[in-house]
């Protein structure tokens, strides 16, 4: 199982940072949560939205305690025609910008959320924080 440190969560959200400045030139909030949807690291970007402070946490959150991008959870949620309360967690959020963080062998190590881009944006960084992690730790000894 891969897994996923404190170094190695601020890793990922300081690349998540980078990659939103250098990419978007717009600040963002980024939370990184392990495997259970606890918090692990939080930052928020100078000039990022406030409102973001919660939905990156909930975006990490969510990712981790369903398993798959909050982007895919909505997709199954229009797909099946359902609610996102339907599953009794009221801090379950479906808003694109959600990755689970796995190894190569597919197990779940933690989540990274980012909010303050559009929702397909914050979805293509923590996409990429998820690949980034999956090199990281998908290999033996890693």
């Amino acid at each position: 199982m891969p897994q996923l440190t404190l170094e190695l969560a601020q890793t990922l959200a300081a690349q998540a940072m980078a990659k939103a400045t250098s990419d978007y030139g717009r600040p963002i909030c980024v939370a990184v949560c392990d495997d259970k949807g606890f918090l692990m690291v939080f930052n928020r970007m100078v000039g990022s939205p406030v409102r973001s402070v919660q939905i990156s946490q909930g975006k990490a959150y969510s990712a981790a305690r369903m398993g798959v991008t909050t982007e895919a959870l909505l997709a199954r949620l229009h797909r099946e025609q359902i609610q996102v309360g339907y599953f009794c967690d009221p801090l379950l959020t479906a808003l694109p910008g959600g990755s689970p963080l796995k190894g190569t062998d597919g197990a779940l190590a933690g989540a990274i959320g980012v909010s303050g881009l559009t929702s397909a944006e914050d979805q293509t960084i923590t996409d990429a924080m998820a690949e980034q992690f999956a090199k990281m730790r998908g290999k033996p000894g890693a």
